[in-house]
């Protein structure tokens, strides 16, 4: 997640101190306080940023989100409930995901598998699910004055979810999750890769060690009974935040707010175990043979802070000045100059409990992975010896402010990053802190960075063409 632009009002207003914006994307204002654009030497103010929103509380414990935006005839819904894969038990992997699927199949009032069908009827786009290892989503986005239908909607999941789950729903969308991890992860390229990572960053027991999507053994013994209990546990309105951006009165959406999620009883919400992974004692290396990879691949994994902890920011430009597909240093190196590599891919995974900082590089045919390893040996050398140039940083700073900007020009990603901030740090607003801890980040703050994080253990996986499944 990268900084904001600035919201002020209810518009989109992106603005500099003392000079002329230079315009955004579509739909976003600019404001010009100056007749022409300062010479190309001048200093430039930052941009400021801010996004207007009310936060408050049901007396059940729902939390909700406003981002009041009157200039089209549409709102965003979106609700997080806060549970995701890092909150499931040794032995129960995939739960999380599964339920997000159950979610779909119908509720008491609004019918079985009639979910996507009434939304698309009134006009709704965007309808969807997600779940990482945090938290689970869904969202949808309504014409204006079809808000009240997608609240109904949302509070019949909430609360008349279990009266149509069945053994014989179960038994589907358990088929569908399991095909979903054929599709996307045993029977693709790398695949295999993702489990080695994490298997060798996580220890038994700990709940990073197996992927959102699941065990196919522990997804077949899910019991009905198992789903009931989940969902009771965690799909409480005091587990959950609702967030609304667009086109509404305020008002009036806090009595159907009121109207649809106020009758539901306060239950005392769940508690979240912070669980940190123990540190690498040394490196591990594994080969992995893959028999539908056509090409050798080195991906190097390193634990790293969780979500907008200490470091995070100074890993995020690390991974840019390495991994940036116009300039980055390894990627200059690998790819345009040595042509050693088809693509180097460098970021960091950043979770609420824990992150882990990967360098993924994949050869050409022919390449000489020694040579390879090597450059990408001689690369992490000197940043963790010498800071990165002032223009390196400036160029990571810029370009991740402007790709939030752009991030913001649809209702959906706005309302999105108000939960992701409130999800990760308590505060829907905390875009401006971000932004100005990013224009804190130094040259020796990233060398720093990299000395703490990326000169020690890491777990090393090397995916080669062929063998068995």
């Amino acid at each position: 997640m990268g900084p904001w632009g600035v919201i002020m009002g209810a518009a989109l207003l992106l603005s500099t101190s003392g000079t002329s914006a230079r315009g955004g994307p579509p739909g976003v204002e600019s404001v010009t306080t100056k007749a022409s654009p300062p010479p190309a030497t001048e200093s430039r103010a930052p941009l400021d940023i801010e996004l207007p929103y009310e936060r408050y509380q049901l007396d059940n414990g729902l939390e909700v989100i406003l981002h009041q935006d009157r200039r089209v005839p549409l709102v965003a819904v979106n609700i997080w409930y806060h549970v995701g894969s890092g909150d499931e038990q040794p032995g129960r992997s995939g739960f999380a995901h599964l339920f997000e699927h159950m979610m779909f199949q119908g509720s008491k009032h609004v019918g079985a598998d009639r979910h996507f069908d009434l939304l698309r009827e009134v006009g709704a786009t965007d309808i969807n699910g997600t779940t990482n290892r945090d938290r689970t989503n869904y969202f949808e986005t309504v014409p204006a004055h079809q808000l009240e239908t997608a609240l109904w909607m949302e509070s019949d999941r909430m609360g008349f979810m279990l009266e149509l789950l069945t053994e014989e729903s179960l038994a589907n969308q358990r088929d569908v999750v399991r095909n979903e991890r054929r599709q996307r992860y045993d029977n693709v390229p790398y695949g295999r890769e993702r489990f080695a990572v994490a298997a060798a960053l996580y220890p038994e027991g700990h709940p990073y060690r197996y992927l959102t999507i699941g065990r196919h053994e522990e997804l077949e013994a899910a019991s009905l009974a198992e789903i009931k209990a989940f969902f009771r546990r965690w799909y409480t309105p005091s587990n959950a935040t609702l967030a609304l951006a667009g086109d509404f009165e305020l008002e009036r959406a806090k009595a159907l707010i009121d109207k649809w999620f106020g009758g539901f009883p306060r239950l005392e919400r769940a508690a979240r175990q912070r669980v940190a992974p123990p540190p690498l004692q040394a490196t591990t290396r594994g080969e992995l043979p893959d028999a539908f990879a056509r090409l050798e691949r080195v991906h190097y994994a390193w634990h790293a802070p969780p979500a907008l902890a200490e470091g995070a920011l100074e890993l995020r430009v690390i991974a840019e000045i390495l991994g940036d597909a116009g300039w980055g240093r390894l990627h200059h190196r690998l790819v345009d100059e040595e042509r050693l590599a088809r693509r180097v891919s460098v970021y960091h995974d950043a979770a609420q409990y824990a992150g882990s900082f990967d360098l993924v590089v994949t050869l050409t045919p022919g390449a000489a992975r020694a040579r390879v390893e090597e450059v990408i040996a001689e690369e992490l050398a000197r940043l963790i010896a010498e800071p990165p140039s002032e223009d390196e940083l400036r160029r990571v700073v810029l370009a991740t402010e402007s790709a939030f900007v752009w991030s913001l020009e649809r209702l959906g990603g706005r309302v999105n990053r108000l939960q992701w901030y409130n999800h990760y740090t308590g505060d829907p607003g905390y875009a401006k802190t971000e932004l100005e801890r990013l224009r804190a980040v130094t040259p020796a703050s990233v060398r720093a960075a990299a000395s703490r994080w990326l000169a020690g253990p890491r777990a090393e996986i090397i995916t080669t063409p062929g063998g068995g499944r």
